[in-house]
C-alpha cells in the first residue's frame, strides 16, 4: 500500500543513519513520499523511450523502478546511499524483476563512467539537500555547494541528449535557479503537476535536456543564485505546523 507521510523531524532527514533504522524497521515495505508513479506518468511518460539507460536517485524503498520495469523499461540502475535500503529491495525484486540492478552509492559522488545513462530520474531526493535551510530566499553555500556536486555528477553521466527528470514540491522560483546553470550544458523547463483537487498539494517535474541550450531568462534567473538576496518581508504569524506540514514546507526549497 502507498504511503505519502513526511519524516517526523526535517533534521534527521539528511543523515544516513536515519535512513538505516528506517529501512531496517520498514524492510522494503513501499513508501512514496510524493506519490506512485501513476500520479505523474501522464507528464512523465513522453519523455521515456523503451530503450532508455535509466538511472534513479535516492531509490529509497519506493516502488518507482519497479513500476517502470513492468511498463516496459527494463534498463533502470537505482542507487541508495543506505545499505539497508538497497538490501531490502534488491531481495524484494529478485524475482519479479530480476534485470533490475541495485547499488549503494552517494549522489554527489557517482561511481559511473561519463555518458553512461539516457534518463537520470530522481522523485524528492534533491529535497533532502535543502531540508535543514531556513530561508528559501538565501539557501546557505553549504546546501548551494552540495545541490550543484550533485548536478554536475548528473550531467557528467548523461549522454548527449539525455534527459534529467527532477519531480518535487519546490517552487520554480526556489529550484530553477539551482538547476538553471550554463555549466551543466542542459535546457531547462517545467511543468505543474497534481491529483485534480483543488485542495491538493501539487508537484513540479523540471526537465533538463542535455545539449540544449538555455533560454536567456533561466540562464539570467541561475546567474542571481550567486547574487545576495533582498530582505525577504517578515511572514504573518501562524500556529505551529504538525509534521507533515512542517516537512512539505520545508522541500519547497
Amino acid at each position: 500500500m502507498e504511503r505519502r507521510r513526511a519524516p517526523p523531524a526535517a533534521p534527521r532527514y539528511g543523515r544516513r543513519r536515519f535512513w538505516d533504522a528506517l529501512y531496517r524497521r520498514e524492510g522494503a515495505e513501499t513508501r512514496e513520499w510524493l506519490g506512485g508513479l501513476s500520479r505523474f506518468l501522464p507528464q512523465l511518460e513522453p519523455e521515456l523511450r523503451p530503450g532508455d539507460r535509466i538511472l534513479v536517485l535516492g531509490c529509497g524503498n519506493s516502488a518507482l523502478s519497479h513500476d517502470l520495469h513492468k511498463l516496459g523499461y527494463t534498463d533502470v540502475t537505482s542507487i541508495d546511499f543506505s545499505p539497508a535500503c538497497i538490501a531490502a529491495m534488491r531481495a524484494r525484486c529478485a524475482r519479479c524483476c530480476p534485470g533490475l540492478r541495485w547499488a549503494v552509492m552517494d549522489i554527489r559522488a557517482l561511481a559511473f563512467p561519463d555518458a553512461s545513462f539516457d534518463v537520470v530520474l530522481e522523485k524528492g531526493t534533491l529535497d533532502v539537500l535543502m531540508v535543514e535551510e531556513t530561508n528559501p530566499w538565501d539557501v546557505s553555500p553549504q546546501a548551494a555547494a552540495s545541490m550543484r556536486r550533485v548536478l554536475e555528477e548528473v550531467s557528467r553521466v548523461l549522454r548527449p541528449g539525455g534527459c534529467f527528470l527532477s519531480i518535487t514540491f519546490a517552487q520554480p522560483h526556489f529550484r530553477k535557479p539551482h538547476y538553471a546553470q550554463e555549466a551543466f550544458g542542459w535546457s531547462l523547463r517545467h511543468t505543474a503537476c497534481g491529483d485534480g483537487d483543488a485542495g491538493a498539494f501539487h508537484y513540479f517535474l523540471y526537465i533538463m535536456r542535455k545539449g540544449q541550450p538555455l533560454d536567456p531568462r533561466d540562464v539570467a534567473l541561475g546567474r542571481r543564485l550567486h547574487q545576495p538576496p533582498s530582505p525577504p518581508a517578515p511572514p504573518p504569524p501562524s500556529a505551529p505546523p504538525d509534521d507533515d506540514e512542517d516537512y512539505l514546507l520545508a522541500i519547497q526549497l
